[in-house]
């Protein structure tokens, strides 16, 4: 508060702490608070909504690892939700891993290679593709991948199969990387531009190799856009809906089209509420997990 009041005055600064409790009370805390409660209460008419029967158990949360409905893996039979969820969870990370090793090197020529002149060009093409809603980026790959699509047509010419893309995962986990990999970009070139490029000369000179160079010096300055571009995008795809829907195919439901279906096709509002409530507390974990093995603030992965 006094640093607010002090940079900006009394009046603003009162005023921009208003708006941040109201942001975090309201449109965070309360609707999670709100998630949390009717997550543990059953789905009942509306009449007896209040009665005896509505009261607080782990039911909805049961359902998940229910063995009404398994499906087979490996030799194990495990329950259908939980196994949506695992693989959810599972191709999420595989997508925040492959932005990774995609991005690393685009930001590393962007911040330190290239000219400085040239930078703001570069980054306007790449953010172009943002301008572009999410459902038509979404459909574009689902026409690229299709079976009779471009890229099955320029295999053909070189005499290769037909690959059918859109089965199982694939076609989710691609377009989940051509869709989140700016947000892997931009926070590693924003951590990498503050590095003082006398430290690589300096070691380079010493006799440091280019892998001790990386290891040393620029991965450890990189290790907050690193943990907040795999944050985002952990985030972002385990969350996505959109793009499951329509790139999935029988055989790869996503975790928050179960949710979805719980909420509009069912009806049960209060499952779905225990459903998104333990994709909250992954995601929660997941963000302690990039802090530990960064070891950052999370002030630093929300900059």
């Amino acid at each position: 508060m006094t640093e607010l009041t002090r940079r900006y005055g009394t009046p603003i600064g009162i005023v921009i702490l208003l708006l941040a409790a109201f942001w975090i009370l309201v449109l965070v805390v309360l609707p999670n608070l709100q998630l949390f409660e009717q997550s543990f209460r059953p789905s009942l008419p509306p009449g007896e909504q209040g009665g005896p029967a509505d009261v607080y158990s782990l039911g909805n949360y049961a359902i998940m690892v229910s063995t009404n409905s398994t499906t087979r893996v490996w030799f194990i039979d495990m329950p259908i939700h939980l196994f949506i969820f695992l693989r959810t969870i599972w191709h999420s990370c595989l997508v925040t891993l492959v932005c990774l090793v995609l991005s690393y090197p685009v930001a590393w020529c962007l911040a330190l290679v290239m000219s400085p002149r040239s930078v703001p060009t570069i980054l306007m093409l790449l953010a172009i593709p943002l301008l572009v809603s999410e459902l038509l980026r979404a459909f574009s790959w689902y026409i690229i991948l299709a079976f009779q699509g471009p890229l099955n047509g320029i295999g053909a010419w070189f005499g290769l199969p037909k690959v059918r893309w859109i089965s199982g995962s694939t076609g989710i986990v691609v377009t989940l990387i051509y869709t989140n990999i700016l947000l892997m970009v931009l926070p590693i070139y924003n951590s990498l531009s503050t590095l003082d490029r006398n430290l690589i000369e300096a070691a380079r000179d010493l006799g440091a190799s280019g892998w001790q160079v990386q290891r040393r010096i620029v991965m450890p300055h990189a290790k907050t856009g690193i943990a907040s571009g795999c944050t985002m995008i952990f985030m972002f795809s385990v969350g996505s809906v959109v793009i499951p829907i329509m790139m999935a195919s029988p055989d790869s439901r996503w975790f928050t089209e179960v949710i979805t279906q719980w909420m509009f096709e069912s009806q049960d509002w209060h499952t779905a509420a225990a459903y998104a409530f333990i994709l909250l507390v992954t995601c929660t974990v997941f963000v302690a997990l990039m802090m530990r093995l960064f070891r950052v603030q999370l002030a630093d992965i929300a900059k």
